[in-house]
């Protein structure tokens, strides 16, 4: 029987212990004969990222000792630092950042000499005894790294450039002869999801390259993920018709299945994957519709796509062989896990998942998917999850608090998995808007396209007009409405803060308060993305310094909670250090934790406990209720409210 108690003084099974207790970030999934690869991101050994593999036999085993860690910082974000081939391995250390090679249980031994450069992308070329890979080259004394297709040699570690001249590059691919070659490239001021090329080109036997083709892309084209078919039939994913559709280029380029749905992410990182090939010419590959992710197997002959049924709402990564897909995905009660689908059928074996499930089903809130008028006439998407905690219940004259939450990126999307996390506040009396504001992937380029230079006004207006949606409808307390975000997201958290005055409160992990600094002080990655988002720097600078919440600290007098890494090298600590001195000067409710040796993204178990326990105190606090459990203090400088 339930106890009324009010909302967020719930006591819950899900608790920040569980959320760090043998929990994993999981990524960079990989197929080898019956081995299945894959990578863990421990917060229990400071955010290790360790190499996994499961055998055929069933037996699980760390591949490599600690300390390595299998991670690249090339683009800063990462992503495809490992390659695995009939049982060898070749990975980027992060500590060095060098390739570093192995087989079996032989000890890692480093494949490139130490330097400013990073490696990531990494293919086989059998044919040539070598590897071909992205390099990014940081040696050049302050100036922008210079990124360049390279081959490594396998023997001696010998470094030759393929290709060079562009911005980026990323996806190299080798037709199984050895023959053809295939890689994509973008300049400044795109991101991939704004315009990227397609390159095709011939593969002499000395290794060297011919001229390349441009096989797609480019003016206003994204093109991403290419890989050839067995018998070398190109395949990528390509937008020209404002979906990023899987295509193919034989004789001539078509699309396989014109859909008004996505089978791809924003390439934020190397190595991403939607699709693979099975043994029937056919294709398995991953699709967000409406918001909500599918696996299927798609018909290259006639265009036909047939459902593969499993309980996954997303997909974040897939790598086929044979009738078998190698999964990274969680639907709305389950978290993250590694699992091999038969794509007969749809059997499902989990290999790993990325947090125990230490509490009953009835603990967690399920998503309802919702659509809300906004500005322009347009309409915005959102996950709503009300409180659930079977053990309890509000008082009746009582509406709960709402935690407005804006995803990353800010090109990116939220998803209906489960995330503890989220269930930490849904089980403690909070209900929570996940939104995908105007801008997120996965509803089309038009739909991403509605944050173009408006970055700070559209996705800020989205929030707000969910949050009141809700609060309209009697759902929750329009007076206890509390939005917090992470990077892009902390972006958008602090504006609506700072701009408006419909949040009672909010929570910046890591967010940009400044843009102009942002524009002048970020990685090469990401060093033009705010032209497309807000405008082209210093032209309209205006734009910048008026978007910034650095500058209009007057507007905003509700309490605010800052968490930085200290080693962040995107946004760096400058931008809360700022916003909160400025904050505090002025007499305003702010509160501050900074955090030794982490960066772009909490990855320590006692990072991700505290931030939390302090977020669930700082709430407390405004909201003048009592937590259950003991929380560590915060150093806050006003304890009220103060509006």
């Amino acid at each position: 029987m339930s106890t009324t108690m009010p909302f967020g003084e719930w006591a819950s099974l899900i608790t920040t212990k569980l959320l760090i207790a043998d929990s994993v970030r999981l990524g960079g999934i990989a197929l080898d004969g019956d081995c299945a690869y894959w990578l863990e991101g421990r917060p229990s050994e400071g955010g290790r990222n360790a190499l996994v593999c499961r055998d055929g036999a069933g037996l699980t085993r760390d591949v490599l000792p600690a300390p390595f860690n299998v991670r690249t910082r090339a683009h800063e974000y990462g992503g495809g630092a490992f390659l695995v081939s009939d049982g060898r391995i070749w990975f980027s250390n992060y500590e060095d950042q060098r390739l570093y090679q192995c087989r079996d249980a032989t000890p890692p031994r480093p494949l490139t000499g130490i330097g400013p450069w990073r490696y990531a992308d990494m293919i086989l070329d059998p044919h040539r005894g070598r590897l071909i890979c992205v390099r990014e080259d940081h040696g050049g004394n302050g100036s922008e790294a210079i990124n360049t297709l390279v081959a490594v040699g396998l023997h001696d570690g010998a470094v030759q450039v393929l290709a060079e001249g562009h911005d980026f590059y990323a996806s190299p691919c080798l037709s199984g002869d050895g023959r053809r070659i295939a890689w994509i490239t973008w300049d400044h001021p795109d991101m991939p999801w704004d315009s990227a090329r397609l390159w095709l080109a011939e593969v002499s036997d000395d290794g060297t390259l011919a001229v390349p083709e441009r096989i797609a892309g480019g003016n206003g084209e994204s093109v991403f993920q290419p890989a050839f078919r067995e018998d070398g039939v190109l395949f990528f994913v390509s937008d020209p018709d404002g979906w990023w559709n899987l295509h193919c280029r034989d004789d001539d380029v078509r699309c396989v299945l014109p859909m008004q749905a996505e089978f791809g992410r924003p390439q934020w990182q190397f190595g991403m994957s939607t699709y693979g090939f099975d043994s029937r010419q056919g294709i398995i590959c991953c699709y967000s519709l409406d918001g909500f992710w599918h696996l299927a197997r798609l018909s290259v002959e006639d265009g036909k796509l047939e459902p593969i049924d499993t309980e996954f709402t997303d997909i974040q990564a897939i790598a086929v062989a044979g009738n078998r897909a190698l999964v990274i995905g969680g639907g709305a009660t389950r978290t993250a896990v590694v699992a091999m689908v038969d794509t007969t059928n749809g059997a499902t074996s989990v290999l790993r998942e990325s947090a125990p499930r230490a509490f009953h089903e009835d603990f967690v809130s399920l998503p309802e998917a919702i659509d809300f008028a906004t500005g322009d006439g347009e309409h915005a998407h959102a996950f709503y999850y009300p409180p659930c905690n079977p053990d309890y219940r509000g008082p009746e004259d009582e509406r709960p608090p709402l935690i407005v939450i804006g995803h990353g990126g800010p090109t990116g999307a939220t998803s209906a998995t489960l995330n503890l996390s989220l269930q930490y506040w849904t089980s403690r009396g909070f209900a929570v808007l996940d939104v995908n504001y105007r801008g997120s992937t996965g509803f089309g380029r038009g739909y991403r396209e509605l944050l173009v230079g408006r970055w700070g006004i559209a996705d800020v207006e989205d929030c707000i007009k969910g949050a009141r949606h809700l609060a309209d409808t009697g759902r929750v307390d329009g007076a206890r409405l509390v939005i917090r975000g992470s990077s892009a997201g902390g972006y958008t958290t602090l504006a609506a803060l700072t701009f408006h005055d419909d949040f009672a409160a909010g929570a910046s992990y890591y967010g940009i308060s400044d843009l102009e600094t942002l524009a002048q002080d970020t990685h090469k990655f990401e060093s033009r993305y705010l032209d497309r988002l807000i405008g082209a720097y210093p032209a309209q600078r205006d734009r910048y310094v008026a978007r910034s919440p650095i500058h209009a600290v007057d507007r905003l007098s509700c309490p605010v909670i800052f968490f930085q890494g200290l080693d962040d090298a995107v946004v760096p600590p400058s931008q809360a250090e700022r916003m909160v001195e400025a904050l505090r000067s002025k007499g305003k409710p702010v509160a501050y934790l900074a955090f030794e040796g982490e960066q772009h993204g909490f990855r320590k178990a006692e990072t991700i406990e505290r931030t939390l326990q302090a977020e669930l105190l700082f709430y407390a606090r405004v909201f003048d209720f009592t937590p259950a459990g003991e929380l560590p203090e915060i150093p806050m400088d006003v304890a009220r409210n103060e509006r």
